[in-house]
């Protein structure tokens, strides 16, 4: 159960951040058909959310311990280039979800963990 509040929570901080960022959009999804925009954004935004964590699982562990040296040299900097990469990735993944370029993404990743926290941090006060 927590895991599934964690994804809207995640969803809702996607379409939030592609709300700020000019360079973001989030789209039509081929796969869901609804009457209502929004619904079908809501679901594109969860379905990012969904890849995101899946790449964040599987993919980023690889890339971190590939990337130990250069990590290493640049003190964690480096660790914010493979953020960007896993979401052009996920760009590329997910049909209706649109990344213009790897510094839109670098601010992506930026400001969607930001705003993750937020929310959990308010999640984390209601739960009180």
């Amino acid at each position: 159960m927590n895991f599934l509040i964690k994804l809207f929570v995640s969803a809702g901080a996607v379409m939030i951040t592609a709300y700020f960022l000019s360079g973001v959009t989030i789209g039509n999804n081929q796969f869901f058909i609804t009457d209502s925009p929004q619904l079908n954004k809501f679901l594109t935004a969860l379905l990012v959310a969904v890849v995101l964590a899946f790449l964040n699982t599987v993919v980023k562990p690889i890339l971190t311990v590939l990337s130990l040296p250069i990590t290493f040299f640049t003190l964690g900097l480096f660790l914010l280039v493979i953020n960007a990469l896993i979401i052009l990735f996920a760009d590329k993944l997910v049909d209706g979800f649109k990344v213009d370029g790897f510094w839109t993404a670098l601010w992506f990743s930026l400001v969607l963990s930001m705003v993750s926290s937020f929310l959990d941090l308010i999640k984390g006060k209601e739960e009180e």
